[in-house]
């Protein structure tokens, strides 16, 4: 998971899967239309083996193009052969959540950290061994903290640290201004999958605006 050339990208999310449907056609079509670095899977599956199924099936998708793909459980991604792992870290349960996920899976998979409320939580992930750290990620029940906060977080982290920062857009025209502030990395959810345009369409429309609209943080 990488930037080109400086140059700000996409991270894709998916909604949790119970199985792959038609998501490898439609995240097909959208990694076809914008620059998607990475692209993280939420699996709701029943069973390793279910969950094995919905990697395999997207990961013929995502590896051919050079994009990363990511799982929310640590533990299951060798035995899935997924890219790596990102992880919801909150308070009490941070460092031993993370320190477990980095140990089991660097240097060579990818571990990223999210579901950081507070910004002492995320000066702490800041000093492991991470890849990126995650602003206004969905939690488990969907809820999203306001755009103003978001951009507030990330203004904050691209002015101060180095480690990349990706920044969840709830709607295509959060894109502009999450770009604006500095993230490294616009995430996209909804904004993609639920646009009755078509998930290409949507992300052409997202590729434009960050574009558009480069950094204008200090370390970009």
């Amino acid at each position: 998971m990488a930037k080109k050339d400086n140059a700000q990208r996409f991270y894709l999310m998916l909604p949790p899967l119970e199985e792959p449907g038609d998501y490898p056609q439609r995240l097909a079509d959208a990694l076809e239309a914008g620059d998607v670095a990475c692209v993280l899977v939420p699996l709701a599956a029943r069973d390793d083996g279910s969950a094995k199924k919905i990697v395999k099936a997207l990961i013929a998708v995502t590896e051919p193009r050079d994009v990363a793909l990511l799982i929310d459980s640590p533990s299951l991604v060798a035995r899935a052969g997924a890219d790596g792992a990102h992880v919801r870290v909150t308070g009490e349960t941070l460092d031993k959540t993370l320190t477990a996920a980095i140990e089991t899976l660097k240097p060579d998979r990818i571990v990223g950290a999210g579901g950081l409320k507070a910004k002492h939580d995320a000066m702490i992930v800041g000093e492991f061994d991470v890849d990126y750290v995650s602003f206004g990620d969905p939690a488990p029940d969907g809820y999203t903290p306001p755009i103003e906060q978001i951009l507030e977080r990330v203004s904050w982290w691209a002015d101060i640290f180095n480690v990349p920062c990706v920044a969840f857009a709830a709607t295509l025209a959060d894109v502009a201004a999450l770009s604006k502030a500095g993230a490294d990395f616009v995430a996209l959810r909804e904004a993609v999958w639920n646009d009755p345009r078509g998930a290409g369409a949507a992300m052409a429309e997202a590729q434009a605006l960050l574009e558009a609209n480069p950094s204008q943080a200090g370390n970009t």
